[in-house]
């Protein structure tokens, strides 16, 4: 088969790959229909670290079933599934709290298991998929190719902005700013408006992304950055700032400026994988601001989000304006980069 492979900063490559194969029981392997690049690879695309030797890539996909072990029972030949971006087996003391991102038996795609098996890149023709009845999510019929890349989303970038969404604690009538107008910080604007924000300002200097945060709920946009920017969001929202801010990029400046944006007594979520980010604890003491958020759960979430999406109520797939085939990995990458595409999608 053929599956991405990244051998070095900005070196992202197509190579022909062993198949993958059951080795356990509690296995299943899935063919991939559609793939997506996520900001989170940009940072080892971009030597943030630099691979030590080549590595498979990508942890967002769909696809369908091709075959299973002899445990599992929940999904079956021939289903549509979405792959959350960790494996995970639902079962254990943690799944059962919800944070499935730290399953005792779970694991990230790309990285062997902890039986010591290779575990396939998400974006690739074929993966090996550790756990699948704790995974694997099936749809309730095969969905149309529009329906495809609303799904997609479901495999980690809606449910990441949901988690920030729901880490800051967004209610109904709430008032909320988002840090970061990528396709997570787009994906928030989107989660906070279904939890019912009644005012959402987005963070943002893009036309492009300004209007699509528009279209998925924003009522505002805010263009400045630093305490400028956190001037405009206390005078928009009732000059004190943000009930809750979502932090949806993961730098330094992007965690002040979430603080900046926050009125006293706030709270914020932040689901931005972090680089040198610090936080100023006794500001945040005397201000009463609360923190809290990480890696997202997907598998915990998609319950509640995947009949919003089927039936339309959301439409996370928008934030797709990049659709390339999987031999066209390397552009999609290098789009994303060069942020002259907010998400890209593959193809296969």
């Amino acid at each position: 088969m053929r599956a991405t492979v990244l051998h070095a900063p900005r070196d992202i490559r197509l190579e022909d790959v062993a198949d993958p194969q059951l080795h356990l029981g509690t296995d299943a392997i899935v063919r991939v229909v559609a793939a997506c690049i996520c900001g989170s690879d940009l940072w080892p695309y971009r030597g943030q670290p630099a691979p030590a030797a080549p590595r498979r890539i990508g942890h967002e996909f769909v696809g369908l079933v091709e075959s299973v072990g002899a445990d599992v029972s929940t999904v079956t030949p021939g289903d549509f599934v979405i792959a959350p971006f960790t494996f995970q087996d639902n079962t254990c003391l943690l799944c059962r709290r919800g944070v499935h991102t730290s399953c005792v038996n779970g694991g990230f795609w790309g990285v062997d298991d902890k039986q010591g098996h290779q575990t396939d890149g998400g974006q690739g023709e074929l993966v090996r998929v550790p756990w699948a009845d704790g995974t694997l999510v099936a749809t309730p019929s095969q969905p149309s190719q529009e329906m495809v890349a609303q799904l997609l989303t479901l495999s980690d970038v809606f449910p990441t902005g949901h988690h920030a969404a729901v880490s800051a604690g967004v209610t109904a009538g709430s008032t909320v700013a988002v840090v970061g107008d990528g396709a997570v910080g787009l994906s928030a604007i989107l989660a906070a408006k279904r939890l019912g924000a009644s005012r959402i300002v987005a963070m943002s200097r893009h036309e492009d992304r300004q209007r699509l945060a528009r279209q998925f709920g924003a009522d505002e946009v805010v263009a400045e950055r630093g305490k400028e920017g956190g001037a405009a969001v206390r005078e928009i929202l009732d000059g004190i700032g943000a009930d809750f801010v979502l932090e949806c990029v993961g730098t330094g400046d992007s965690m002040q400026q979430a603080m900046y944006s926050s009125r006293p007594g706030g709270r914020i979520g932040y689901v931005g994988v972090p680089h040198d980010v610090t936080l100023n604890v006794p500001a945040m003491f005397g201000r009463n601001i609360g923190v809290a958020g990480g890696m997202a759960p997907v598998r915990s979430y998609l319950e509640e989000l995947l009949p919003d999406v089927l039936d339309g109520t959301v439409t996370p797939g928008d934030v797709f304006d990049l659709t390339v085939p999987l031999d066209q990995v390397a552009d999609g990458y290098r789009a994303m980069d060069e942020r002259t595409a907010i998400k890209t999608m593959l193809t296969l």
